[in-house]
């Protein structure tokens, strides 16, 4: 498979979208770079905020910590899970639904925030791979927790690296939402993948692999840019294995996620000039149907935001991208870190 020369529309048949390929207006792979990087404070300014070690009490109630096992202080913390100050969803309201309107129930949710280290000037690309496992485990504890709350059906983890990606806090954090509905976007990725299953009669992301897409594998995973990617040098990460749980993630396989999620960050980073970038684990709702099992299957996109939504694709929910994944797959491959 080589790169066309003329434009391709390309229908991405896990998230049941059709993408614009337009090499037209596109710079050479190689040459895409964030005009916006996401610079790191300088250590010597000694910046501090509400998420910085010694400033615990300026935070929204904590949920859970992750002491270091090379300090036992009280306050020698290197993960906490808190509530958002700020959350969209209540978790002190009762999910109800309107009397009056089927569309309408009570905005209760939960919202929290994972700060992934106690250091203002760490993120989450500088810990190693087992440190980023330690933060995916928080995760997946968190999950846990709010899988035991009976209105919870769905939880987003994601995380916003940088302003222009969504983040308000320079302090490295990633976020996750557990809501009461299953969003529309879940249900139609089910809806796609159960095509493709009964189509292919396997499981869609099991077979997604082609070695010209192929950007990096690890013993339980693999990272690819996805045949119809929504944008430029977008990439999955995918488990080798059928799993359709982020939370069924053991620690061995933790630690290995943490190893090639650092390493696509690191990749992206060198390659596009530490571009803003959102992460989201798409995960199955939590009352998934025996029948579902075969295709549901869990992975990890991320998104560097290089390039604005314009009207076209809000209006058509249909996204152009400039770059053809094969190219984006090619140059990350070659990119030393």
């Amino acid at each position: 498979m080589t790169s066309p020369k003329t434009p391709e529309l390309r229908k991405d048949t896990v998230l049941n979208k059709w993408v614009i390929f337009s090499p037209a207006r596109a710079k050479r792979p190689s040459d895409f770079k964030s005009k916006s990087p996401v610079t790191n404070p300088n250590p010597s300014s000694k910046p501090e905020c509400p998420f910085c070690i010694g400033h615990e009490h300026e935070c929204a109630p904590e949920i859970f910590r992750v002491n270091s096992t090379t300090n036992t202080c009280s306050n020698n913390w290197k993960i906490r899970v808190i509530e958002n100050l700020y959350p969209a969803l209540s978790r002190n309201l009762d999910f109800e639904s309107s009397p009056k309107f089927e569309n309408l129930v009570t905005g209760f949710g939960f919202h929290d925030v994972v700060i992934e280290s106690p250091l203002h000037t760490v993120v989450l690309s500088d810990l190693d791979g087992s440190q980023v496992g330690d933060v995916l485990l928080a995760y997946k504890k968190r999950v846990q927790q709010l899988m035991l709350n009976e209105s919870i059906q769905y939880v987003q983890v994601f995380k916003n690296h940088g302003a222009s990606a969504g983040a308000s806090m320079n302090h490295s954090h990633s976020q996750m939402i557990g809501l009461p509905i299953v969003p529309p976007s879940v249900s139609a990725r089910f809806d796609s993948m159960k095509k493709c299953y009964d189509e292919m009669g396997k499981c869609g992301l099991c077979e997604i692999r082609c070695e010209e897409l192929l950007i990096n594998e690890s013993r339980h995973f693999f990272s690819i840019a996805p045949f119809a990617a929504s944008f430029p040098f977008e990439l999955w990460i995918v488990p080798k294995a059928h799993s359709s749980h982020f939370h069924e993630l053991n620690n061995d396989e933790a630690v290995d996620l943490g190893g090639i999620l650092k390493l696509m960050l690191l990749k992206l980073s060198r390659q596009l000039n530490d571009p803003p970038y959102n992460f989201m684990i798409h995960s199955s709702p939590f009352m998934v149907d025996a029948s579902q099992l075969p295709y549901a299957h869990w992975f990890l996109q991320i998104v560097p935001q290089l390039s604005g939504v314009g009207g076209f694709e809000i209006g058509s929910g249909c996204n152009i991208n400039p770059v053809f994944p094969e190219d984006a797959a090619k140059v990350l491959r070659e990119v030393d870190v």
